[in-house]
């Protein structure tokens, strides 16, 4: 019997398995699963962003490929114009490329000064995103690639892109089911992600900043939900019983829903103080933490040309002018 991982890369999109969800559609004939795409590649948006960490973000900035689409279909997504279909059946927004076009998208945020290729969503999109690297290293692609995902991976999509990988830059949401299920759209990924941490501890990923300020290996980002701070908890012990000596961790603590939804109540200070105080506890000492009480809207508008704070994005020229040119 021949096996998911003796195919071509292309042909994993003809029974899809890169999600946790295992659709089973053929995207190559046009079918689409729950991400809601085919096998065509859509992005939302490129260029220059320096809003990440630190060392991701570098001097310049972090090369963002914002893909179209995701597995997952979080309630509160700041994405959700891209990640979701409207409420009127439309599809999240964005432009088809080809394998060609991606590739020269990645060229282009190198010659733009970009630290690296940040490639965030792409879960669903993993044969052509191999296709379109490999085609750009051999045109001169020098850049690390960091893997900014939801932590939704099925561990067939893993083993896919992993080669190619410098940096994971992945979510650990929740290890809640219920938590799961109201945040994440799908109580499923409270198992999965722990399937998909186990993977990369395999991997015995050293992480590190190098010389040149250069962040490989692994970054856990965690988003603390409103009033699930024991959820929290949960996770930042996880974290340190298991990937502490693997990882960083990114703690951030500035939900901020779309749609103009006021119904969540911010973390409070002392909230705030009893997650620093349990890092401490836990000995967790690598990593980030978002300061509480920062003044910036964090949802972008991919509408825009540029879907972000003023100062903090530069939109690549080539993206412009393929956004422009495919909706004149």
């Amino acid at each position: 019997m021949t096996t998911f991982f003796e195919y071509p890369a292309t042909e994993a999109y003809q029974h899809c398995r890169l999600c946790p969800n295992y659709c089973e559609v053929d995207r190559l004939a046009g079918e689409r699963g729950r991400c809601g795409e085919t096998s065509t590649v859509r992005i939302a948006w490129s260029g220059l962003h320096k809003g990440e960490e630190p060392p991701v973000t570098g001097e310049h900035g972090s090369g963002m490929i914002f893909f179209s689409g995701c597995p997952l279909h979080c309630a509160f997504c700041q994405n959700h114009q891209i990640s979701n279909k409207g409420d009127d059946g439309s599809p999240a927004l964005g432009i088809e490329l080809s394998i060609e076009e991606l590739a020269l998208v990645m060229i282009d945020l190198q010659e733009m000064g970009a630290t690296n290729i940040n490639m965030v969503t792409g879960t669903h999109f993993i044969p052509s995103i191999i296709e379109a690297l490999q085609l750009a290293r051999k045109e001169g692609l020098t850049l690390d690639v960091v893997w900014n995902s939801s932590g939704f991976e099925s561990i067939e999509g893993l083993k896919l892109i992993d080669p190619h990988v410098n940096l994971y830059l992945i979510d650990v949401k929740t290890l809640d089911r219920q938590v799961a299920a109201k945040f994440c759209g799908l109580g499923l990924y409270a198992k999965m992600i722990k399937d998909v941490m186990e993977f990369l501890k395999t991997r015995k990923l050293s992480t590190q900043i190098d010389a040149s300020g250069r962040l490989r290996g692994m970054l856990v980002r965690h988003l603390v939900f409103p009033q699930t701070l024991e959820a929290t908890k949960e996770v930042l012990a996880y974290f340190a019983h298991s990937l502490k000596h693997q990882a960083y961790l990114s703690l951030m603590v500035q939900f901020e829903p779309p749609k103009g939804d006021t119904s969540f109540p911010p973390i409070t200070e002392e909230e705030y103080d009893s997650l620093l105080a349990l890092l401490e506890e836990l000995d967790v000492e690598e990593g980030f933490v978002q300061e509480l009480g920062e003044n910036v809207s964090w949802i972008p508008d991919f509408t825009q040309d540029n879907p972000f704070p003023e100062s903090f994005a530069n939109i690549l020229p080539r993206f412009l002018q393929l956004k422009r040119s495919r909706f004149r």
